[in-house]
């Protein structure tokens, strides 16, 4: 990991700990697909449950989208959002859209949710801070590590990575993509928030404690971060009355990025685009972000 001062304000990560996986369960789901169970160790400090979804039919290296869960204050959640569409979501789920593409859809209960639930998010991140841990260096560090796991399976195609998510989980696909060179194409919905627009707003509390690093903006504007994906393609879907990601932010990271991306060559590489709702995923962003991949990947079966 580059140790850069954006990786320092990300907290003290853990230091080499061991990396294994033991796998729970592999079942046909009544869906259509093979789902697998997995217990990780990946930060030395809990064991992290997964999920990986499967096309039933696999000829080869196939893509994977690392499919990252949303907050909603739906602790109880977690990683089950890949199998069962929270309520601002579109059906069919995630895993069976994305294994019915033929891709590989995996994705954790991130630190608190799921499996991982039972204190409160604000006592979390009060044992974190005295630590000198955060929890959103955490939870990114744990991503990480789970596609270390991931990479050394024999049916996923390393140069056919992606990652998607939906208000949390869209901030946490274009961060991990910020920080991590492996991720090929990014999706985010409802988490394009600039951080000054959201001040002058007054809309800090449209967020949980989790995505708050200390010290961030005396360094870096949420634009510095994201042109961190550049060359890379990402498309991002917001909804103009979505209160969580305010217009002008959206609008405004429209700007700088476009620019970013025309001055680097690559203008096509980026797509901002706005829709007539509020915070969830239409059918029409569904459309978008599956033809997005499947322009780059194709369908595999």
């Amino acid at each position: 990991m580059e140790a850069d001062q954006l990786w320092r304000l990300l907290g003290d990560l853990p230091q080499h700990p061991s990396l294994s996986a033991v796998k729970i369960s592999d079942e046909l789901h009544p869906d259509g697909y093979y789902l697998e169970k997995w217990s990780l160790d990946l930060n030395g400090e809990e064991m992290v449950p997964a999920y990986v979804a499967r096309p039933i039919s696999v000829n080869g290296r196939v893509p994977l989208v690392l499919v990252n869960h949303s907050h909603g204050g739906m602790y109880d959640m977690g990683k089950t959002e890949l199998l069962e569409p929270s309520h601002y979501l579109q059906s069919p789920s995630y895993a069976k859209t994305l294994t019915d593409m033929g891709y590989i859809a995996a994705c954790i209960d991130m630190w608190g949710f799921g499996e991982r639930s039972g204190r409160k998010e604000s006592e979390m991140v009060k044992e974190m801070l005295w630590k000198g841990q955060v929890v959103w260096g955490m939870m990114l560090y744990d991503n990480m590590r789970f596609l270390d796991i991931l990479l050394q399976r024999e049916d996923i195609d390393s140069n056919r990575v992606g990652t998607m998510g939906m208000s949390m989980g869209a901030m946490q696909a274009w961060w991990l993509a910020a920080l991590d060179q492996r991720i090929k194409l990014v999706v985010d919905m409802g988490g394009q928030v600039d951080a000054h627009t959201l001040m002058a707003n007054r809309y800090l509390d449209k967020h949980g404690f989790y995505s708050y690093v200390p010290g961030l903006l005396k360094y870096f504007e949420t634009a510095d971060i994201q042109e961190r994906i550049i060359p890379r393609k990402r498309l991002t879907l917001n909804g103009a009355y979505d209160l969580n990601c305010p217009l002008a932010g959206v609008k405004k990271l429209a700007v700088k990025l476009t620019e970013a991306y025309s001055s680097a060559g690559v203008p096509n590489h980026f797509q901002s685009l706005l829709f007539g709702c509020g915070h969830k995923e239409t059918a029409e962003m569904r459309w978008h972000w599956q033809q997005f991949f499947q322009s780059e990947w194709g369908a595999d079966q």
